[in-house]
């Protein structure tokens, strides 16, 4: 009878254990939310069906994943990274708020079990998936966690846009001829930029929207869904990233160089029935508006439901930081960390965890420093070579604007936070020095270097003589070393020279410019090219360091390219360039630039004065030039497709 009443006695204290609680929850739940402790209001919102199952469960979905966790680290510990992931993969099941297994589930994925594969590609799918996994699963659940932004953000900036890993020129290539499919090429002015985002963020939220704001769209709808009922199911007619990516295709074989010299757009016309079907829908003038308002809204779905980023957040950083390349594995590395401070900071309010903000924070900023060194790109998504990665100096004085943000923001931090970002910018702004001169903006490198020795220099706490010497000498001095330490530096002196030396060379008549400009690129490419520091192969037969300088030739073309493409000229110096330029340099770059030096010219004050066949004339031999640059591509395709496999015989 006793026993009885003990089994009584704890059945009813269970059950008021259980009433009590019942009635706390609504309460608790509604402090998470007041003090911002949940990331989102429900706890199951967006979860999949387990995770209803495993809320059933109460407490013992908490032991069940607290094995689990303890059971994969010590498959980590062992190596046994393909056996982690099941657990990792349940875990994120039964607790999708833990934000720490996405990230460990993530690196697993990009960094542990990609280099077990042999190829390049097979190294991709891995490394994307793993960027895909946190992106578009671990932060739909954990929105508002910093640390798994940061370690996003991380894997951007080191595994795609660092140097460590053998593929790395893979991965860099990959990116940025998805993205170049996805979004195409960006305006080049920062303005028209903004406007651009700002176009796509603004689009309608629903195509029912669309096509009741704008009846065309469904007419040209019901077009393409005509052209291409008659294929494959899987090629018909579906508002999806695939058709956004093959109509990206089919836009950029219109104006890709290395499409017009392989003959890829005829070749196309005749093998592939659904670039055909573009091509008698999307290409006539009287659909033009309809397909640039149906991209819109593609390319705002498609960046919110595949990649979890918001159009309006990338129109609004553009405004407020600089120009951002989103085919730059570094841009996509800032719009992550930088989400994070804005969402996540909040709920780090302990004095070890401001570590955290910190850490996050000098991601953003380096990611910046990043895209100062290469973000002015030039992507064909038919070519095989690399993306054409140029120093952008847009981007000094919003580093110089947002470094005193953090300089203030971490100032009181406890270990001298203040003082890190205090030797980020000393060591940033020298660099910008030497990158303004090498360009020929002399006046702003002497701004800098006047500024530097105010802060640090004679003006500074302990008063020194660092920045007090004439600009040459201090250029000089601050570029002896630093190729070896850090090799990405002659990669943008090489093309700042090449910047200055064309434009005042072939603008102004200034022919020593030039000359000398070229004799300081030549030898400095071939030195860089010829060190042991960089002449290291990799498994994959791809050189590490000395493939990110290019030779000269390279060189030449993509700064030549570049200046005739920059919209900040007016339109009339460029087309003077090109024609001053020798055939040698018009052959380079005539079929890169002419579509849109046309198109530019009947948008401006001079349509209907001049035909491009006027301005832009076709440099004498370009059609045997094309055939030469052909053969390179089909020789270049082919020592890929060797290195490959003998990469995979090698593992």
């Amino acid at each position: 009878m006793r026993d009885r009443w003990i089994q009584a006695g704890c059945v009813a204290v269970m059950v008021g254990g259980m009433v009590t609680g019942g009635a706390l929850v609504p309460r608790l739940l509604q402090k998470a939310r007041e003090q911002e402790l949940r990331y989102t209001a429900d706890p199951v919102d967006g979860a999949p069906p387990i995770v209803a199952l495993g809320t059933a469960i109460g407490a013992l979905r908490g032991i069940i994943a607290d094995y689990l966790w303890i059971k994969l680290q010590s498959r980590k510990e062992q190596g046994l990274f393909y056996e982690a992931m099941a657990d990792a993969d349940l875990i994120t099941k039964l607790q999708p708020r833990f934000a720490e297994v996405w990230g460990f589930h993530g690196h697993n994925m990009a960094y542990n079990i990609s280099v077990l594969t042999n190829t390049p590609e097979e190294r991709w799918a891995w490394v994307n998936a793993g960027i895909d996994l946190i992106r578009n699963r671990g932060l739909r659940y954990n929105p508002n966690d910093l640390g798994l932004n940061k370690e996003l953000a991380f894997f951007f900036a080191h595994k795609l846009d660092g140097v460590a890993d053998d593929a790395h020129l893979h991965y860099k290539r990959e990116f940025a001829r998805e993205w170049h499919f996805l979004l195409g090429p960006p305006p080049m002015d920062t303005a028209a930029r903004e406007k651009w985002l700002r176009t796509i963020a603004e689009a309608p939220d629903t195509i029912e929207e669309l096509e009741a704001k704008d009846p065309d769209v469904k007419r040209l709808e019901e077009e393409l869904t005509r052209e291409l009922s008659p294929f494959d199911r899987r090629f018909g007619f579906k508002l999806d990233r695939e058709f956004l990516t093959n109509v990206g295709r089919w836009q950029s074989s219109k104006i890709s160089p290395y499409a017009k010299i392989l003959g890829l757009e005829k070749r196309f016309q005749q093998n592939d029935p659904v670039y055909a079907a573009f091509d008698r829908v999307l290409s006539r003038p009287e659909n033009a508006q309809a397909r640039e308002r149906l991209l819109a809204f593609l390319r705002k779905r498609v960046l919110r439901d595949d990649y979890n980023m918001d159009p309006a957040l990338m129109a609004d950083y553009t405004r407020d930081y600089g120009p951002f390349d989103w085919r730059h594995p570094q841009s996509h590395a800032f719009y992550f960390s930088r989400m994070g401070a804005q969402t996540g900071a909040e709920r780090y309010t302990d004095e070890d965890d401001v570590y955290k903000i910190l850490n996050n924070d000098r991601m953003t900023i380096q990611a910046m420093q990043a895209l100062n060194h290469s973000g002015l790109m030039g992507v064909d998504p038919f070519s095989t070579d690399n993306p054409t990665r140029m120093h952008d100096n847009r981007w000094i004085k919003p580093i110089e604007r947002y470094f005193r943000d953090l300089y203030e923001k971490h100032y009181k931090v406890r270990g001298a936070g203040g003082d890190t970002f205090i030797d980020f910018h000393e060591n940033f702004m020298a660099q910008a020095i030497r990158q303004l001169y090498r360009s020929g903006d002399a006046e702003g490198a002497q701004e800098i270097l006047k500024h530097l020795d105010e802060l640090y220099g004679r003006g500074g706490l302990i008063p020194s003589e660092k920045y007090s010497k004439p600009l040459e000498d201090f250029v000089r001095d601050n570029t002896y070393g630093e190729y070896e330490m850090v090799p990405d530096v002659a990669r943008t002196d090489v093309y700042a020279a090449l910047q200055r030396g064309l434009r005042e060379g072939l603008m102004l008549g200034n022919r020593k410019v030039m000359d000398d400009a070229l004799k300081f690129a030549r030898e400095l490419t071939e030195y860089f090219q010829s060190t042991r520091y960089t002449d290291f192969v990799n498994k994959f037969g791809e050189r590490r360091m000395a493939d990110l300088v290019g030779d000269l030739r390279t060189s030449v073309e993509t700064v030549f390219m570049a200046l005739l493409r920059d919209q900040n000229q007016p339109l009339l110096d460029r087309l003077v360039m090109y024609n001053r330029a020798s055939d040698d340099l018009k052959r380079m770059a005539y079929d890169g630039v002419k579509d849109q030096l046309a198109m530019e010219l009947s948008e401006g004050p001079l349509a209907g004065v001049y035909r491009i066949e006027e301005v832009l004339p076709e440099p004498p031999g370009i059609e045997a030039y094309r055939q030469v640059q052909a053969e390179i591509a089909q020789r270049r395709q082919k020592e890929l497709e060797a290195q490959n496999r003998a990469g995979a015989q090698r593992k």
